[in-house]
């Protein structure tokens, strides 16, 4: 069965960058699965694998504007010190999770003054052109289970707890 929308879909994958940095990976025996069409996984993934059944391979590339989208400026701020707990380790590349209206985000700590941290709200491969080495593991219908599971968020299956998945467009 070839790929198409609204179909259960399982991948193995490798996540890298144009550095050759590896920043994800799906874990042994237990590949990320989505439901194509759904807004899962990012359009630039779903859109290149549509079309390939269980058992292919293929490198993709996908472009900023079809992953995380660019780094936007205007979501680097500075927030008070005061407004971190004072036991916290806070410095410069630290990953906190803090809460916006639309649930957890994850926001990265670029500069710590004396009285300001200059945190950046983007997502962390935003901006990044994302390199995937994929391997289509399963493709079928969707159970009703999965339908009412998978239509909630991401079926996250990555070891990175810095954001939901190379896939996921939750982050």
């Amino acid at each position: 069965m070839k790929i198409a929308k609204n179909l259960f879909v399982a991948i193995e994958y490798c996540l890298s960058l144009d550095s050759g940095e590896e920043v994800d990976r799906s874990r042994t025996g237990n590949p990320l699965d989505f439901i194509t069409g759904t807004g899962q996984i990012i359009s630039g993934l779903e859109k290149e694998i549509m079309g390939m059944e269980a058992g292919d391979s293929a490198n993709i590339t996908v472009e900023p504007d079809d992953a995380y989208g660019p780094a936007r400026e205007d979501l680097v701020h500075e927030i008070p010190r005061s407004q971190f707990p004072a036991d916290a380790d806070i410095k410069p590349g630290v990953k906190l999770q803090a809460q916006s209206p639309n649930g957890p985000i994850m926001i990265v700590v670029k500069t710590v003054e004396d009285d300001t941290v200059t945190v950046d709200l983007n997502h962390p491969l935003a901006g990044q052109r994302l390199h995937f080495d994929v391997k289509i593991v399963e493709v079928r219908e969707p159970s009703a289970q999965e339908l009412s599971t998978e239509a909630g968020g991401c079926s996250c299956s990555t070891e990175s707890p810095d954001n939901c998945g190379p896939g996921c467009s939750c982050g």
